[in-house]
Formats: structure tokens, sequence, C-alpha cells
């Protein structure tokens, strides 16, 4: 099993929850989260005065799928919040090695 962690824009986690469900993934867990990447913040203005924000907001999301599939739904993220501006995001690919239902305490296979 692997564990998909991706940070993008807030305005297509919308889109990428649409595409991922194609995909029968269902089992997700949204973040709101702030970062900067290279972009390193923006410059802002607030009642006339100029700011730095070095702090963007961002989403993250993610989801525990079988190795089978982990390719797929990686493309399908990356093409779904790609906007081509700098400040898309980044995915991550970790493995799981074990995995329990908190409820039950039970040992979960793939």
């Amino acid at each position: 099993m692997k564990l998909i962690k991706a940070v993008m824009r807030p305005s297509v986690i919308e889109k990428v929850l649409d595409a991922l469900a194609q995909l029968y993934v269902s089992g997700v867990t949204v973040t709101e989260v702030r970062g900067h990447g290279r972009q390193k913040g923006q410059t802002a203005v607030y009642r006339g005065k100029e700011y730095e924000a070095h702090l963007l907001p961002k989403i993250e999301l993610e989801a525990v799928v079988i190795d089978d599939v982990a390719d797929e739904v990686v493309r399908t993220i990356i093409q779904t919040a790609r906007t081509g501006e700098i400040g898309d995001g980044r995915v991550f690919v970790l493995p799981v090695d074990e995995n329990y239902r908190v409820r039950t305490g039970d040992y979960l296979r793939d």
C-alpha cells in the first residue's frame, strides 16, 4: 500500500476529488495548510499598505491506496491540479508498512 500526500492550490481541490472519485478512491483526508515553495510567498496590499505574505494557503490531500493504482492516482492528481503556474504544489508517495482499524484494533492487509 502507498500513502499519497498532495499539496495543492485550494481552488483545485473539488476537481481533484471528483477525478479521484472516478477512480473509486473514496478514503481521503483533506486538510487546510499554509506554506511556500519556490515562490517564497507573495506581496499583497491591505488598507493601502504593502506587505509580504510568506505562508500561502494550500490544501493537503492524503489517501492510502493499493500499490496497483498508486501510479494512476498520482497521474490523475497531477493532471487535475496543474495550472502551469508556480505554486501548483507537490505530490509525495510513501510506503505504508502497517495498517490498523482504530475501532477494533484489527491489523488490515491490502
